[in-house]
């Protein structure tokens, strides 16, 4: 086996299934040669990472949150002198960078190290930067050195090192796998698709930080002063998120809202059910968020319920709860349920996701005008 079409993928660990058809679904010769770590899969995609890619970037996993090419392989130590190592060794096995696009080093450990990645990122930017190398720059990187330090099967031959596969039998061993590519072929520019966020003051709940990465996922933008709808708000933390940033809000649960909304001037709490604000005739709004537990195909029906009081230029976004049987027919029922009256223009398990997806939504008056 060669490292020609190795690829690492990254899932939620309880959609592995699901991530994996949508992989034969691009690539029907792809198999799977090593779980290295959960929701971390090491694939044979049986095609090259860039037609993979882009497939992926004109028609975009759900379930997958990013990819990287496996090129170089090297065993570890597991000592403080791996990332000097990889410094030396990697760079000569490795595809050249473009000298003139800026780039950044992304790692993950998937084992117990005596490192941590920032060790790994700086050994090997400074060798890949210097000697009139690429950029380096971390924020905006446009092309990316992946780095992977996990157990796996390896076998070597004629001096170079590669996946043994799974006849062979072999007992996993430390090693680095790493591979270039460009930042916008790796479905996520962050490493494994892991978007993390500090923890902001006067937050209400983990629930923010679904609402931010979909914001970024999607590249949404917020209207100056647009007007939102919440259904199922409580206890507040999307009403919270769209507040800062400018948006006045309905909220919609009979339940309470955390006591730091209560004197905020921006939102209105009405204290009823999402059916019976249908009931009493909604407003129009720019913009309406559902974050509420419910079957996902019932609440693809009420968001089709609500479409008429979206305006035309506005979006809107909601999440899908997935059942632990059923999963794929349920969200095809929810999507052609939705379908009815929206175009889904995204569709991701983001980070943040649990046992859900994150669904961007275009009302279809918007692709008639």
């Amino acid at each position: 086996m060669t490292t020609e079409t190795l690829v690492i993928l990254t899932c939620d660990d309880g959609s592995i299934d699901l991530a994996m058809e949508e992989l034969h679904a691009a690539a029907s010769g792809a198999a799977l040669q090593a779980t290295l770590a959960p929701g971390v899969l090491l694939v044979e995609a049986g095609v090259p990472f860039s037609v993979l890619a882009a497939h992926w970037r004109s028609e975009p996993p759900i379930f997958v949150r990013h990819m990287m090419p496996v090129q170089a392989i090297l065993p570890l130590g597991g000592h403080v002198g791996d990332p000097a190592f990889l410094a030396r060794a990697l760079p000569p096995l490795l595809p050249p960078l473009d000298p003139t696009l800026p780039f950044s080093v992304q790692t993950r450990l998937l084992a117990a190290l005596p490192y941590k990645p920032f060790d790994v990122n700086t050994a090997l930017a400074g060798a890949l930067s210097s000697e009139g190398g690429p950029p380096l720059d971390v924020r905006a990187p446009q092309q990316i050195v992946s780095v992977v330090c996990a157990e796996a099967p390896l076998r070597q031959q004629e001096g170079v090192w590669t996946i043994a596969s799974a006849d062979e039998n072999r007992k996993p061993r430390l090693a680095a796998l790493a591979g270039v590519s460009l930042a916008a072929e790796n479905l996520s520019s962050w490493a494994g698709g892991m978007r993390r966020f500090a923890r902001e003051e006067g937050q209400i709940s983990r629930a923010e930080f679904k609402l931010l990465e979909a914001f970024e996922v999607f590249g949404l933008g917020l209207p100056p002063r647009g007007v939102a709808l919440d259904l199922g708000a409580s206890p507040g933390g999307w009403t919270r998120v769209l507040r800062r940033r400018g948006q006045y809000v309905t909220a919609v649960d009979p339940g309470e809202l955390d006591p730091r909304l209560a004197n905020d001037r921006g939102v209105r709490h009405l204290r009823m059910t999402a059916e019976q604000y249908l009931r009493q005739g909604p407003d129009l709004y720019d913009l309406i968020v559902n974050d509420m537990r419910m079957d996902a195909r019932d609440s693809a029906r009420l968001m089709v319920a609500f479409a008429p009081y979206l305006r035309p230029h506005g979006w809107a976004l909601m999440t899908l709860k997935l059942p632990e049987q059923q999963r794929r027919p349920v969200l095809d029922q929810a999507f052609a349920i939705l379908r009815k009256a929206y175009r889904i223009a995204g569709a991701r398990q983001l980070f943040h996701n649990r046992s859900e997806i994150t669904v961007w939504l275009s009302p279809l008056e918007k692709e008639r005008s």
